[in-house]
């Protein structure tokens, strides 16, 4: 096994300023609909679900298609000369493993983070209007919401702990059977 820890953080950092054009363009049309109201019926899980759909989903295919296309490398990788391969026999990931390695790196802590956001959100009771003033009563959160929030922290610690530590596969490339190795160099 190969380990490039340095590297794939970096390369991580890269593919999330690609990530936040699609945030920006999100933002860009779910910030007027926030602002008269469009989304204030919908219930805290309907809110979770659609920011899940518009957000986890297609950035997750995205990164999958990428990393079991030709060149195996979402464009952070590839900036930091890394590919993705299967880890027993070198070659490029199927997109069904891609697949789930991406949804198993960015899925858990994104959902379970932004659950515990709309629980605390939705105990403190505060509603803003479109004049920006919030109104409204405080209540406690709910239980197990600090236990939604550790985890939302832990998931990514973990990942970063097993990047650093061993083989440098985290457990999101070992579920999917795959390793992030050097690209070969280019004749």
């Amino acid at each position: 096994m190969t380990r490039h820890p340095g590297d794939r953080v970096l390369a991580v950092l890269i593919d999330w300023l690609f990530m936040c054009v699609w945030f920006a363009l999100i933002a860009a049309v779910a910030l007027p609909l926030f602002v008269v109201g469009a989304s204030a019926s919908l219930p805290p899980v309907a809110q979770n679900a659609l920011a899940a759909l518009v957000t986890v989903v297609p950035i997750t295919i995205a990164l999958a298609v990428l990393e079991s296309g030709p060149r195996q490398a979402t464009p952070g990788k590839r900036a930091r000369r890394l590919v993705v391969q299967d880890a027993r026999t070198g070659d490029a990931l199927p997109f069904r493993r891609a697949l789930l390695r991406n949804a198993l790196k960015i899925a858990p802590p994104w959902i379970v983070g932004h659950a515990a956001v709309y629980a605390i959100v939705g105990a403190s009771g505060a509603v803003v209007g479109a004049n920006g003033a919030a109104s409204g009563t405080r209540a406690s959160v709910p239980p197990g919401v600090e236990a939604l929030t550790a985890v939302a922290y832990v998931l990514p610690a973990v990942w970063l702990v097993t990047l650093l530590l061993g083989s440098g596969r985290t457990p999101y490339d070992r579920i999917a059977g795959a390793v992030v190795a050097r690209a070969a160099p280019r004749v």
